[in-house]
Formats: C-alpha cells, sequence, structure tokens
C-alpha cells in the first residue's frame, strides 16, 4: 500500500551531486521533492530545457531592472503562472515579492499547500536583479 509521501514521489537533490560516500546520488522525497521541484521552476529560464523548451519561470528577464513595485509584481505573476502550470502537487495560496535587505534583492515567498496532504508550505527564494540568482 503506498503513503502519501510515495504518491509525491522523490527525486535528485539538487544541485546533483554524489552523496557523502561518492556511490549514490542524493535524493530528495515527499515535500522536500517538491520544494526541489519549485525551486528547479524558479531557476529554469524557458527554452533551457530541449525537450520541453516551455518549462521554467524566466526570472532573467528582470535582470537590471529596478526593484519597484511595478517590477515586483511582473514577477509575481510569472511565479504564479509558472508554479500554476508546472507543478500539479501544490495548490498556491500566495505569491508575495517583497524588497529584499539589499535594493537590488527580491524576497519571492510562495505559500502553497500539498494537495494530496492538504499540509500547508512556505518557500521564500531570494533573487538577486543584479546576479540573477537566488
Amino acid at each position: 500500500m503506498s503513503t502519501a509521501l510515495d504518491l509525491i514521489g522523490q527525486g535528485w537533490a539538487f544541485p546533483v551531486v554524489p552523496d557523502r560516500v561518492g556511490q549514490r546520488l542524493r535524493y530528495t522525497a515527499g515535500p522536500d521533492n517538491v520544494r526541489t521541484a519549485i525551486w528547479l521552476i524558479l531557476v529554469t529560464e524557458p527554452g533551457e530545457r530541449v525537450m520541453r523548451p516551455d518549462f521554467g519561470c524566466g526570472l532573467r528577464r528582470y535582470l537590471m531592472q529596478p526593484n519597484s513595485v511595478a517590477t515586483r509584481t511582473l514577477i509575481q505573476r510569472e511565479v504564479q503562472t509558472a508554479l500554476d502550470r508546472w507543478e500539479p502537487r501544490i495548490t498556491v495560496q500566495q505569491v508575495a515579492v517583497d524588497p529584499g535587505a539589499d535594493p537590488a534583492e527580491v524576497d519571492i515567498s510562495i505559500g502553497y499547500v500539498h494537495r494530496l496532504t492538504g499540509r500547508a508550505d512556505l518557500l521564500v527564494y531570494p533573487y538577486s536583479l543584479e546576479h540573477g540568482h537566488g
């Protein structure tokens, strides 16, 4: 009989690196696997994956943009759309994009619920408008 964690799935941890012994790749499972999948959606630019060219969020288009309400609103819309499209295991409750500690950084907060278990979760992804990564 499958458990809820089995149904949520497992996958390679990111970044893909061997375990401490160096013989196997690290894996994530359950809610950690979902967090990894969300993170991968955020860091992937559409066009990077040959077999799935539409996959990703497209945050790099906001590089060198001002940390303004308008920019943060556009980022919020991109993140919401990408997660709704690419992560069917969750229901996004809220995406908030707020100024970060650094003037060139935004904090992307994603509140979501695992559809299978009803578990609420939160992922905060700091994103640099100067360097293009969290």
